[in-house]
This record gives structure tokens, C-alpha cells and sequence, in this order.
């Protein structure tokens, strides 16, 4: 489908700086500006791809790299062992495989005992999402483990022209995520980067699951909710957008860039029905509601 439309061994000692802040010892713990920023999930991620780390397509071109880090506790110090790590990522002729059973650029790995993980794949590039809209060149991530909540993030890359004109890019949550590639000892592109994880605010599983699934609002719009994980999704044309829990049966997507993301309130009504309201504030501060239910 075309787009129209580390390893660097970090131990942290008293005094480090990683990719994801600055972390000090106040003389009971490490504390510090460390935690990762979030970035929206975008249209085309696949659950299931495969456990491997090495996503190089040799017919294909682009630089090889390795993308590797470690993940971390929301102490910012202590490791994690089996985070699920998912990376996925458009090709150098600008397609996400979104389809083929062969899962190209996907691809899913496991934090070893020390936290780390590794990836190797080739370098994407910016492509055009639709009207002449370039998007910078980006990995996706997805960071799992059990306690927190899922990290969604993108991580870019410095020099690259487009970066000031993509709304989640040119965000200051977005510039630690900026990376510069690196050279290994071999020589060898390395792209380092941690991961700290945050505590997740959960929502009740029988809660999602009165909250999944169809609905039906003005002018046939519809809205289509699943439970995947223990999140609520709306699902796309690809798989889904993930919905973070705000409470009160209130959603929204994770954090993006500039762009005026929807909130999504639900209300279970005395009878059973679910009622739906999708705000949008526009940039010249209209707000726009749709209202569905439940069918």
C-alpha cells in the first residue's frame, strides 16, 4: 500500500545522562527528568508481528541500522525484564506493509534481564501523507509491561527537512526523541535509545467491555470500539488507534502533536444503552460534538 495518503550498554551510576533526561541520586533513589514522551499511534500499526529482531529486507535499500536501548522502571534506574517491544516502520519507497503475511519492517522483541533491547533494519524515510504533506523519516514504538501503561512513541531522527512542518515532530515533547545517529566501534549505524515506563491509569475490563463496539451517530456516522490488551481501541481501516483512559469513561488518543485531538465520553445510560460523544476542538477553537449510541 503506498503512502499517499542500541546497542550501547548503559549502566547507570550516580550521575547519568541518557537519551531520555538527566537522572540523579538523591541519596535514597535516582530521580530526574527522565520519563519518555509519548507520540500518537498512527494509522497503520498490526498487532502479532513476529518475534525477531532483525527486520532487514535485502532487496530493499536503505542505510542499516540498530536501533537498541534498555527499559527501564518508572525509577528511571531499575530494569525491566521481558518488556515487549514493538517497532514497525515504512520501507525506502515510502509503504507499510499493512497486509502481507511476511510483516515487512515489523517486527516484536523482549527486554532481556539487564532491559535490553535490539533491533536491526534499514533507515525509513519522510513520505508524503496525503496533499503534499511530508511526514519526517520515524520508527514507531510500542513498549508493554505488566503494570504500566502501553508507551506509544516515534522516535525521529536530526537533520531531517521536514521536522518543523509535522505537527508531532516540531513539539518540544518530541525533541528527546530526536536522535542522531551514532557509529559503533565497528562502524556500524546505531541509533541508542531508553525507554522509561510510566504507571498506567487502568480502566475496569468489564467496564471496556460494555464499551466495545458499534455505534451509529447522525448522517450513518459510525464508530467502531474493541477491547484489545486491556485498552479500548477505535478500530481503522488497518487494525485500530489505541484510546488512553482520562477516567469517568473518558477517552482519548495518546499524546500527538499540535493537531486537536478528539475526546471520546462515554455514558452508560440506567437502561444498558451507551451513548457517545466525540468532541473535536478545531484550531480556530470550534468545538465540534458528534453524538452516536450503541447498537
Amino acid at each position: 500500500m503506498k503512502r499517499r495518503h542500541f546497542l550501547r550498554q548503559s549502566s547507570l551510576t550516580a550521575f547519568a545522562l541518557s537519551t531520555t533526561g538527566f537522572i540523579h541520586f538523591d541519596g535514597k533513589r535516582f530521580v530526574g527528568d527522565c520519563q519518555t514522551t509519548t507520540d500518537i499511534l498512527g494509522p497503520f500499526y498490526r498487532p502479532d508481528a513476529p518475534v525477531r529482531s532483525n527486520l532487514v529486507l535485502e532487496h530493499m535499500k536503505g542505510d542499516i541500522v540498530r536501533l537498541a536501548g534498555s527499559v527501564f522502571h518508572d525509577d528511571c534506574s531499575t530494569p525491566i525484564e521481558n518488556a515487549k517491544v514493538e517497532l514497525w516502520h515504512c520501507s525506502a519507497d515510502e509503504v507499510y506493509d499493512n497486509d502481507s503475511n511476511a510483516y515487512n519492517y515489523r517486527g516484536t522483541i523482549y527486554s532481556d534481564a539487564s532491559g535490553h533491547y535490539h533491533f536491526r533494519t534499514q533507515m525509513p524515510v519522510p513520505y508524503d501523507a496525503g496533499g503534499g504533506m511530508y511526514r519526517p523519516a520515524h520508527f514507531h514504538l510500542m513498549i508493554s509491561a505488566p503494570g504500566y501503561q502501553n508507551l506509544i512513541t516515534q522516535l525521529y531522527f536530526s537533520g531531517d527537512p521536514y521536522l518543523q512542518k509535522d505537527a508531532s515532530s516540531r513539539t518540544a515533547e518530541a525533541e528527546s526523541r530526536t536522535l542522531t545517529p551514532e557509529k559503533d566501534a565497528e562502524g556500524n549505524t546505531l541509533i541508542p535509545f531508553n525507554v522509561i515506563m510510566q504507571k498506567q491509569l487502568p480502566a475496569d475490563p468489564v467496564a471496556l467491555t460494555r464499551l466495545a463496539g458499534m455505534y451509529k451517530g447522525e448522517e450513518d456516522r459510525a464508530f467502531d470500539f474493541f477491547v484489545h490488551e486491556d485498552q479500548l481501541w477505535m478500530r481503522n481501516e488497518v487494525f485500530g488507534q489505541v484510546l488512553r483512559y482520562l477516567g469517568n469513561n473518558t477517552f482519548e488518543p495518546p499524546a500527538g502533536g499540535e493537531w486537536n485531538r478528539p475526546q471520546l465520553k462515554f455514558d452508560i445510560k440506567p437502561d444498558g444503552k451507551v451513548k457517545l460523544a466525540f468532541t473535536i476542538m478545531r484550531n480556530n477553537g470550534e468545538k465540534i460534538v458528534h453524538q452516536a449510541m450503541k447498537m
